[in-house]
Formats: C-alpha cells, sequence, structure tokens
C-alpha cells in the first residue's frame, strides 16, 4: 500500500522553475497606443459614414435623425477614447 500523505509532502513546485511574464510601462503603453488608436480610428470612420447618411438623407426627416444620433455617439465615444487614453497615460505615468 503506498501511503499517499508521503507522496503528497514530497512533491513540491519551486516558484523558480515558472516562467515570469514581465511587463514594463513601455509594453503597456504600447499596447495601449494601440488599442485607442483603433478605437478612434474606427470612430472617426462612424463619423463620416454618418456625415455622408446626412448629406445624402434628401430631407427626410427620419434619415436625418438617423444620422444625427450617429454623429452625437460616435462623437461621445471618441471623446470617451480621448478621456481613456489620458487617463491610463497619468497612471502609467505616475507609476
Amino acid at each position: 500500500m503506498i501511503n499517499t500523505m508521503h507522496i503528497l509532502v514530497s512533491t513540491s513546485i519551486s516558484p523558480g522553475g515558472l516562467p515570469q511574464a514581465t511587463a514594463n510601462s513601455g509594453a503597456i503603453s504600447s499596447a495601449m497606443t494601440i488599442v485607442f488608436g483603433t478605437i478612434g480610428a474606427l470612430a472617426i470612420l462612424m463619423i463620416t459614414i454618418s456625415g455622408l447618411r446626412y448629406i445624402l438623407a434628401a430631407g427626410d426627416p427620419q434619415k436625418i435623425s438617423k444620422a444625427k444620433n450617429g454623429l452625437i455617439y460616435s462623437l461621445v465615444g471618441l471623446a470617451i477614447a480621448v478621456a481613456a487614453e489620458s487617463i491610463v497615460a497619468f497612471v502609467i505615468g505616475n507609476v
């Protein structure tokens, strides 16, 4: 019969052999720059598409309303992305 208590006690994992992930502020900053740049580009694209919808609405009140809402939502999204990027830059700069 095998003593299971002895096996559990004698097998230990040393943390020195495990891989360690290192993340410095430069890596985090470059990753966040890519993320927020992509979000900003998508917001600008949506602003452009909403502007074209507004131009092509041809006086239809429902289409004009949808285009205005799209512009407002895109501008709010862009403002949130800019604010988030500045908050992340502030936090990384103070670490």
